[in-house]
C-alpha cells in the first residue's frame, strides 16, 4: 500500500521506534466488524444466527455490542441486516459511545452524526428512553443518516441537518451529553479508502483542525454543567488530537478532560480512533423550561382513526401507552402525517428537521396506514398479528407473499425482527415494503 510521504515522516517523528510494527500493519488485511442493535435482537440470538451460517463472530474488546466478521461475509446483503438486527461499523468507532457513556433517560447530541453508527450505538445503549439529537450539516448525508435511524428502530430521536452554529444558539445548556465525532483528515481510514489517502495532505490537516475547534466550541456552548462531552477522530494527527484538546480545556478552563484514549493499528485490532472525554465544571439547575415543544390542539379525525389502527393491531398494553401519549401531547399531526416526539421533546422551529421524532404513519381516503418506521420499531410480541417470513428477499423485492389464515395488518420478520408491514387478505400478504428500498437480498 502507498502511504503519502508526509504522513509517512510524520508518524516515524511520533512513534519513533513503534514507526516499523505500524508500517507493517497497513500490509495486513484490514478489519471488519458489524454491531448488534439490542432494540431489535438479544446478543446471543444474533451470534446462534450467525453460527447457523458457519460465521463465528468475535467479541471486540472494547465495545459489548461489537464483534469481528471474517472479510469473506458479506452481511450487509442479508435480510436480517435490513431488519436492522445490527450495524455494519469499524471496530476502533465503536469506542467513542463507550467512553460517552449514554443512559436511558438523558438528552444526548451526536454533532456531526452522519452516516449514523455512533448514533445508533447510543440508541441502542438509551433503549428507548430520552432523547436524542442526531446532527448532519450536509443534506444528502443528513438523508443517510435518517434512513439508518429508522432501519434500526430508534423511536427517540430527531434528525436535524443544521450548523453547529445555530444549534449552539437553540440549545444553551441543553444536553447531558455531547458527542463531536468530527470531520478529520482520515487517516484511520488509509488501510480501506484509496480516495482518502489521495485527498491527504498537511495543509488539509490544518483545515481540518481550525474547523474542528470551531465545532467544539459550539458543542461546550449546549452542555450542561456536570454534563459530559466526547470529543473524537478517526486521524492520528496531533493538531487534531492531542493539540485539539489542549486547546480545549485552555479555551474553556470549565472544561476537565477526565479520559484520552488512542486506538493504533498497530497496537489494537482496528484501524485507528482518538476519543478524549471532558466534564464541564458546576451542577445543573433548572433554568425554566427552555425551549419546550408547543401542544398542539388534536384534530379529531386524525387522532380517531389512529386509536382504531392501535387498538386493531397493537397489543393491548402498547395501545393503553399510544393512548396515553395522545392524552400528552406527544402525538401531533403536520399535514396528513402523525408523529410521535421523544418523552424529552423540545420545539424546532426554524430548524431544518430531516426526522421529527417517530413517523407513525398517515391518512388516506379517511383511514389510517401506518409507517415503515412504526414497523421497524416494533417486535412481534407487540402487535397481534406477525407472520415470520421463510424467503424474506422475495418480501424485500416487493413480492407479495402467501399469508394462510391471516387477515389485515400484519408485521413482516425475519429471525423475529421486523422487515416491515403487510397486509393480508385472500391467502396472500400484500407487500408494503418501501418502493425506495426494495432490492435484491441474499437469503438469511
Amino acid at each position: 500500500m502507498e502511504l503519502p510521504q508526509d504522513f509517512k515522516d510524520r508518524m516515524r517523528g511520533q512513534l519513533g521506534d513503534a514507526y516499523g510494527d505500524f508500517l507493517a500493519s497497513y500490509q495486513e488485511e484490514r478489519t471488519y466488524g458489524l454491531r448488534y442493535n439490542p432494540l431489535k435482537i438479544e446478543k446471543d440470538r444474533l451470534c446462534a444466527l450467525f453460527a447457523q451460517m458457519q460465521v463465528a463472530l468475535e467479541p471486540v474488546a472494547w465495545a459489548e455490542e461489537g464483534f469481528y466478521y471474517p472479510p469473506q461475509v458479506h452481511p450487509g446483503r442479508l435480510a436480517l441486516h435490513e431488519a436492522g438486527a445490527y450495524y455494519i461499523q469499524e471496530p476502533s468507532a465503536m469506542a467513542v459511545v463507550e467512553l460517552l457513556g449514554p443512559r436511558p433517560g438523558e438528552k444526548i447530541l451526536d454533532l456531526c452524526a452522519a452516516p449514523g453508527g455512533k448514533s445508533t450505538q447510543i440508541a441502542g445503549r438509551m433503549g428507548g428512553q430520552g432523547l436524542l439529537v442526531a446532527n448532519e450539516v450536509i443534506p444528502s448525508r443528513a438523508k443517510t443518516l435518517s434512513r439508518n435511524i429508522e432501519r434500526m428502530g430508534v423511536a427517540n430521536a430527531y434528525v436535524l441537518n443544521e450548523t453547529p452554529q445555530r444549534l449552539s444558539a437553540c440549545f444553551p445548556e441543553f444536553f447531558d451529553r455531547i458527542l463531536v465525532d468530527a470531520p478529520c483528515s482520515g487517516e484511520g481510514m488509509f488501510r480501506k479508502d484509496v480516495q482518502s489517502r489521495g485527498e491527504w495532505s498537511l495543509q488539509q490537516v490544518a483545515v481540518c483542525a481550525a474547523r474542528q475547534r470551531e465545532i467544539l466550541s459550539c458543542a461546550q456552548q449546549m452542555l450542561k454543567p456536570g454534563g459530559t462531552i466526547v470529543y473524537s477522530t478517526c486521524t492520528f494527527a496531533p493538531e487534531e488530537n492531542e493539540q485539539n484538546t489542549k486547546w480545549l480545556t485552555d479555551a474553556y478552563p470549565q472544561l476537565e478532560l477526565e479520559q484520552c484514549m488512542h486506538l493504533l493499528p498497530h497496537q489494537q485490532r482496528g484501524e485507528g480512533h482518538y476519543a478524549a472525554r471532558f466534564r464541564k465544571a458546576g451542577e445543573w439547575t433548572q433554568r425554566g423550561p427552555g425551549k419546550v415543544k408547543k401542544q398542539k390542539a388534536p384534530q379529531k379525525l386524525p387522532y380517531i382513526l389512529f386509536q382504531d389502527f392501535i387498538h386493531e393491531v397493537l397489543e393491548p398494553q402498547l395501545a393503553d401507552w399510544y393512548e396515553d401519549c395522545l392524552a400528552q401531547g406527544r402525538i401531533t399531526a403536520y399535514l396528513q402525517h402523525l408523529y410521535l416526539a421523544p418523552d424529552a421533546a423540545v420545539a424546532t422551529d426554524g430548524l431544518k428537521v430531516e426526522r421529527a421524532g417517530l413517523s407513525l404513519g398517515s391518512f388516506k381516503k379517511k383511514r389510517f396506514e401506518p409507517s415503515h418506521a412504526l414497523a421497524m420499531a416494533l417486535r412481534p410480541q407487540q402487535v397481534k398479528q406477525s407472520m415470520e417470513l421463510e424467503e424474506p428477499e422475495r418480501y424485500l423485492k416487493g413480492e407479495a407473499v402467501a399469508a394462510d389464515g391471516q387477515a389485515g395488518w400484519t408485521l413482516a420478520t425475519v429471525h423475529g425482527c421486523s422487515l416491515g408491514w403487510g397486509k393480508a387478505a385472500g391467502g396472500m400478504l400484500k407487500n408494503h415494503y418501501p418502493k425506495g428500498l426494495r432490492k435484491n437480498y441474499a437469503i438469511s
